[in-house]
C-alpha cells in the first residue's frame, strides 16, 4: 500500500484564506444539497450538508470548520428553505461538533487516514444525535441518520478522504 503526504493547515482567524477557504466551503455546502435534494429523499441519505464542513476543518482546521459549519445551515435554509427552520439546531450543532471533531483530529494526529475520518464521523453522529434526542424529545428522530443517512457517512469517510488526499493536496 502507497503512503501519500497531505498538508493539513490551520488557517487563523487573522488570515484572509480563512475566509476565503470557508467561503468556497460554504459554496460547496450550498450545491451539493442542492444536487442531492432533487432525488428523493437525497438529504437525509446523502447527509450533504456536512460534507464540505468535514473536509475544510480537517484539511484548513477548525475555525474554517467553524464558518463553514455556522454559514452552510443558515443560509441553505434562508435559500433554499432547506433544511427547515425547525431542523436548524440539531443540524447545526451536529455540523459544529463535526467541524470541531475533524479540526482536532487533523491537529493531534497530522494526517488524513480512513479510520480517523470514520472515527471522526461517528464521534460527531453518536453526540449529535444524542444532542438531537434532548432537543426534540424524539430518539427517533434523532436516529434518522442512523437509519437512513449511512450512505452520507459512507460518502463523508471515503469521498473525505479522496477529497483531501488528491484534490486539495496543498
Amino acid at each position: 500500500m502507497q503512503t501519500t503526504t497531505v498538508k493539513l493547515h490551520s488557517l487563523r482567524y487573522a488570515d484572509a484564506r480563512t475566509y476565503l477557504a470557508a467561503a468556497l466551503f460554504v459554496a460547496g455546502n450550498l450545491a451539493l444539497p442542492q444536487l442531492c435534494h432533487a432525488v428523493h429523499m437525497g438529504g437525509p441519505t446523502w447527509l450533504p450538508i456536512y460534507f464540505f464542513t468535514l473536509v475544510g476543518a480537517y484539511k484548513y482546521g477548525w475555525r474554517v470548520g467553524l464558518l463553514t459549519a455556522l454559514a452552510s445551515p443558515l443560509l441553505n435554509s434562508v435559500l433554499f428553505g432547506m433544511p427547515l427552520p425547525a431542523m436548524l439546531p440539531a443540524i447545526v450543532l451536529k455540523s459544529l461538533l463535526l467541524a470541531g471533531a475533524a479540526g482536532f483530529a487533523a491537529a493531534r494526529f497530522r494526517r488524513a487516514s480512513l479510520p480517523l475520518l470514520a472515527a471522526v464521523v461517528l464521534a460527531y453522529q453518536v453526540v449529535g444525535s444524542l444532542g438531537e434526542w434532548a432537543l426534540t424529545g424524539s430518539l427517533l428522530a434523532a436516529a434518522q441518520d442512523f437509519r437512513i443517512g449511512l450512505p452520507g457517512m459512507l460518502l463523508q469517510i471515503f469521498g473525505g478522504w479522496a477529497v483531501i488526499h488528491l484534490v486539495i493536496r496543498r
